[in-house]
């Protein structure tokens, strides 16, 4: 029998291993097409037309702060119910879920046809000439979406059965279709920013179409039926209420700062915080690929009660989550100014020092999101979502004080870092209880003095290096690649044990030997 649990966690740990690969293909591969795509269709439409769609669009978008803790509601219980092995009720959550999901967009719509087109035509800032344009752009947006939020069940299933090679190949065919439209709207024969509405449109009723096709095909849950449960139906809705308060409070965070940073400083300084966000997502998003292959293991292992082998994933996974963005962030640490005058030639004031404390977030919120998905797995978030919102929150109000106070508008990202490492104790001490394996001070010894400790030894060499060489190519070279040497020893020498070492440098060295062996054989 234990043998059966070790070939069961062995083979759970290589999928995740797998899922994390096909994941950082997916994201490299779509990075790539996004910066090509980005600079080809802002040429082909121009600013205005660029900046209409991203506007109407972004309006249209705002509006999944609705739907989004719904679709997360939906993700988990889906998850939640292949952990559990509970066929039929796998299906009636789907179903239900496809009830609940069309109800939303029913009333979603309803909104935007009334109070967004109002707001379009009568608030928005747009060129009288291209209202029309507009408008088209508007209504092929709110049918984007809403196909979006009732598909959402069969993406979530993709997801929850760990398909994420599946997943990563639509994602990938998906950004390529929108790398072959952006020539198609340069020759279109009609108004080029409604083509490129209507193909955007097209796309995604194609890969929504693809979607459904596989799941049906490969799951057998995904066949909807007319079932509707209540008791599924308000379990959806309550997790969906309380999530929604994260939601907000995220949203809220982000809004306010961007408010305080343009009451403090005006345009300048929202250009910089503008400059320093994208330079630290493209950075966030490889490691967002990581702990989206081992989310769907936390929540089947919380529902199979398999408690023990829980904590270890939630260890394992706080832990490398913040190693694998502390190797791509500690060289844009110390050369943060170099990267942005490499990249924008003009760097505006203060975006050095923003980057600097938005990764210092970005950190904080790396450890914590292992921690997310396993109090999410249990259903009971009320108190959870009311207790580390409010905390995340406390930076708009601690913001303020200092800004009145005369302090420097670093003082916002700060209090945003500040409080996002308050809330890792926070959410630590709001799983108490939740599963019997659960050791706040075991997550404290083995996850945040490690990573401490492997953070300090990693920087101190590149920051002696940093703080002698003169300002040019040189210092900045030599203390990246000192950085990703130093990191790289000390997460394998003071971060892992020697288990998780022996099996990295086992998996290191057959990857290395296998690429040997392509490039003897095409030599």
């Amino acid at each position: 029998m234990s043998e059966q649990i070790s070939n069961s966690k062995q083979t759970n740990n290589k999928q995740i291993a797998k899922n994390a690969m096909a994941l950082y293909f997916r994201m490299i591969v779509m990075m790539l097409i996004g910066l090509y795509t980005s600079r080809v269709i802002l040429n082909a439409l121009g600013v205005t037309d660029y900046g209409i769609y991203n506007v109407v669009g972004g309006f249209v978008s705002m509006f999944s702060l609705v739907s989004s803790s719904l679709v997360s509601s939906v993700s988990r219980s889906l998850t939640f119910e292949l952990g559990t092995g509970n066929k039929e009720k796998l299906k009636r959550t789907f179903s239900t879920s496809i009830y609940v999901l069309l109800g939303l967009s029913l009333i979603l719509i309803l909104l935007l046809e009334v109070v967004g087109v109002w707001y379009l035509n009568n608030k928005m800032v747009i060129p009288a000439d291209r209202l029309y344009a507009a408008n088209w752009c508007f209504q092929l947006s709110v049918i984007t979406f809403v196909l979006g939020l009732i598909n959402a069940p069969y993406s979530a299933s993709i997801i929850s059965h760990e398909r994420m090679d599946v997943y990563a190949y639509f994602t990938i065919m998906d950004a390529i279709f929108k790398l072959v439209i952006c020539y198609a709207v340069i020759h279109s024969p009609i108004d080029k920013l409604i083509m490129y509405g209507i193909l955007l449109c097209f796309i995604h009723v194609v890969n929504q179409i693809i979607y459904v096709v596989f799941c049906k095909h490969h799951f057998e849950e995904c066949r909807f039926k007319w079932i509707f449960d209540k008791t599924l139906f308000k379990s959806l809705f309550s997790f969906a209420g309380w999530n929604f308060i994260g939601c907000s409070a995220a949203v809220l965070r982000t809004q306010g700062a961007t408010l305080l940073l343009n009451w403090a400083g005006g345009p300048v300084v929202n250009a910089a915080n503008g400059v320093a966000n994208s330079i630290c997502n493209i950075v966030n998003n490889f490691v967002s690929n990581f702990t989206q292959a081992f989310n769907p293991q936390i929540t089947k292992r919380y529902a199979a009660q398999e408690y023990e082998s829980l904590m270890n994933l939630l260890i394992y996974g706080s832990k490398f989550s913040y190693f694998l963005l502390l190797l791509l962030a500690l060289p844009i640490v110390f050369n943060a100014k170099f990267i942005l005058e490499l990249w924008l030639g003009i760097v505006p004031e203060h975006t050095v020092s923003f980057v600097r404390l938005i990764i210092v977030f970005m950190l904080a919120e790396a450890v914590s999101r292992p921690i997310i998905t396993a109090k999410n797995a249990t259903g009971e978030i009320k108190n959870y979502q009311i207790v580390v919102g409010g905390i995340l929150l406390l930076m708009l109000p601690l913001s303020y004080i200092g800004i009145k106070m005369g302090l420097p508008v670093e003082i916002v990202p700060f209090c945003n870092a500040a409080t996002a490492c308050l809330a890792v104790f926070a959410r630590m001490y709001m799983l108490r209880g939740d599963f019997p394996c659960w050791s706040s001070r075991i997550f404290v010894t083995k996850v945040l003095l490690n990573v401490a400790l492997v953070t300090i030894t990693s920087a101190v060499l590149p920051f002696l290096t940093y703080r002698h060489l003169e300002y040019g190519w040189q210092n900045f070279i030599i203390t990246s690649v000192l950085s990703v040497i130093c990191t790289c020893i000390s997460i394998l020498y003071i971060g892992c044990n020697e288990q998780e070492r022996l099996m990295i440098m086992s998996k290191t060295k057959a990857m290395v030997i296998s690429v040997y062996k392509k490039l003897i054989h095409k030599a």
